[in-house]
């Protein structure tokens, strides 16, 4: 009855993580862009949903996720995916989504991949897109962004593209920022953040872990890096040498 009851918690606590978020510091009428990423503790996201998805760069740990993905983390993903949402997709997840969701059934996130409206980063803007409901974003990709911000409609959410998140990072686009850490280290891959993201705090919203050790944490932009100092006014001459010998 207690490990019931616990499980039972720590899914109304996943629910309760992933309700719409109050956007009334936001400006009014903008769209938000949030990003859902699978993340291991060295932030790698590469290939997390199978061996075959992308072994690029010698990627050898494809799947990572499955073996710790559990029932919490099921219904924190049906959670987000109930919520209205177009995706914004780089090239490649965009190919990876196209050849597996069409063909996957009625499951309740293939049907809400399949009806959403699907926003593409790609460096052929003019390619044709079979999958239903798809549109690229053209050659000025951030321009292009900024322009759906401003329009109704609902959430445009990303799912993996680690290289487009990267656009994203470097021109601060993203309005929130969910982290899904999985208990594990994979040494090489694809990363969340890499050199150029825009130098910026994150205000924690909720944080909450599943059974099996996954932590979600929320995130929202909250201003830029205050940095202060531990040392002492006067540096003494061992330090003073320290810091011309890195110059």
């Amino acid at each position: 009855m207690g490990e019931k009851f616990c499980v039972a918690c720590r899914i109304v606590a996943m629910r309760r993580v992933l309700e719409p978020v109050d956007a009334s510091n936001m400006e009014e009428d903008m769209r938000k862009i949030v990003v859902s990423a699978f993340i291991s503790l060295d932030g790698v996201m590469q290939a997390p949903g199978g061996p075959d998805e992308d072994p690029t760069g010698g990627f050898e740990h494809g799947g990572w996720i499955w073996p710790l993905f559990d029932e919490t983390m099921n219904e924190a993903l049906d959670a987000l995916f109930a919520q209205p949402f177009d995706l914004l997709l780089g090239r490649k997840t965009y190919d990876i989504f196209a050849a597996y969701w069409p063909h996957e059934g009625d499951g309740s996130i293939g049907s809400a991949f399949n009806r959403a409206r699907k926003y593409v980063a790609t460096g052929k803007p003019d390619m044709a897109l079979d999958w239903h409901n798809s549109r690229t974003l053209g050659a000025d990709v951030v321009e292009a962004l900024r322009r759906l911000k401003q329009e109704d409609g609902p959430m445009l959410l990303t799912q993996g593209s680690a290289d487009f998140l990267q656009t994203l990072f470097r021109h601060g686009l993203v309005d929130e920022l969910y982290m899904w850490v999985f208990p594990l280290v994979l040494g090489r891959g694809k990363t969340l953040f890499r050199d150029g993201a825009m130098p910026q705090t994150m205000k924690l919203i909720r944080s909450v872990a599943s059974g099996s050790g996954i932590v979600l944490n929320q995130y929202r932009p909250d201003g830029p890096v205050v940095t202060g100092s531990f040392a002492s006014r006067e540096p003494s001459e061992a330090e003073l040498e320290r810091r011309r010998k890195l110059t």
